[in-house]
């Protein structure tokens, strides 16, 4: 397979197509002839983000079919500090601060709400999901934005994080130290060696699963929805 040479840009959910299946990140991560496009599930967490940010930056009414995350946001506007929401990160291969899309950008990710106390040289983030259960909770998501913050922050030491499901009223709870960023990045950093491997060896392997029927990448042996 050909494919370009420049140096990876990822994030958290890169990494983890890649890992669900490097045939999939090939197609859709690095030639890019595969798209995936919106469904009903990413068109409503959207829409769910959108009145989140939208309620806590700038005031507006919630609307009727979201009423319902109403006392969840009400609590994290309550938080004392600086609140800002959408908080675009990136990260240089030195974990060094830098613009979300900047030439030297390692790693980026965007943070939904981040409440900043410098008083206290504390942060709080959160990640608002709106699958219907918290059971698959990847707390690793957490740890990169945590790094993301430290670098663009260096006043902040230590960051209080959590996972909020509106849907099922769940909230997973983690808890950053910015003398761990090296740790926090130490798992990441191998998996994206695996794909700057697979990218300089051009293998990309698929690995066949459950949802291999659903995926977008219809060329693929174990894609069994095709005619």
């Amino acid at each position: 397979m050909s494919e370009k040479k420049e140096s990876t840009v990822w994030s958290f959910s890169s990494l983890k197509t890649f890992q669900q299946c490097p045939r999939k990140y090939y197609h859709t991560k690095v030639v890019k002839d595969v798209v995936e496009g919106d469904t009903e599930a990413t068109l409503y967490g959207k829409s769910v983000h959108t009145a989140a940010e939208e309620y806590i930056r700038d005031g507006v009414a919630l609307p009727a079919p979201y009423a319902y995350i109403k006392p969840l946001l009400d609590k994290l506007n309550s938080i004392p500090g600086e609140k800002l929401c959408e908080v675009k990160l990136g990260l240089t291969k030195n974990l060094e601060s830098c613009e979300f899309n900047a030439p030297n950008v390692w790693w980026h990710g965007i943070a939904d709400l981040v409440v900043i106390n410098r008083e206290k040289s504390l942060a709080y983030s959160v990640d608002y999901k709106t699958s219907k259960s918290a059971r698959y909770a990847d707390v690793k998501q957490l740890d990169l934005v945590a790094c993301g913050l430290f670098a663009k922050f260096p006043e902040i030491k230590k960051v209080k994080s959590g996972l909020a499901f509106v849907v099922s009223n769940e909230f997973i709870k983690a808890e950053h130290h910015a003398e761990r960023i090296l740790k926090y990045m130490e798992k990441p950093t191998q998996d994206v060696a695996r794909i700057e491997a697979a990218k300089k060896n051009g293998v990309w392997n698929p690995i066949w699963g459950p949802l291999c029927k659903f995926c977008a990448v219809k060329t693929c042996e174990y894609n069994k929805s095709r005619d």
